[in-house]
């Protein structure tokens, strides 16, 4: 029975962790990418709605993700782009996200 306690604790720290740094970490750059030019594709349903395309962080440096048609979370959603922010560090991408 304490084996069982003690994995799943441990489990739950592991993603506790995972979600934490994820969420938390800002990656500086002096020069932001360049902008990237995307291709909007015909709209599946009038449902959907377009995200625009974000930036991530992979290896060493931001890759622009390309957008693409969602069906927002809840009714209502909208769709927040993100963009980037500056600070004494350099410059960093706000991603985007939803809001209710």
């Amino acid at each position: 029975m304490k084996k069982i306690v003690l994995k799943i604790t441990l489990l739950i720290m592991l993603a506790a962790g995972i979600a934490c740094k994820g969420n938390a970490q800002r990656y500086y750059v002096k020069v932001r990418p360049a902008v990237s030019v995307s291709v909007r594709p015909a709209c599946p349903s009038n449902r959907h709605v377009w995200v625009e395309g974000d930036w991530v962080w992979r290896n060493s440096g931001y890759v622009w993700q390309a957008g693409y048609w969602a069906l927002p979370p809840r009714d209502r959603a909208v769709w927040i782009p993100g963009h980037w922010s500056r600070s004494r560090r350099g410059s960093y991408w706000q991603a985007g996200h939803w809001r209710y």
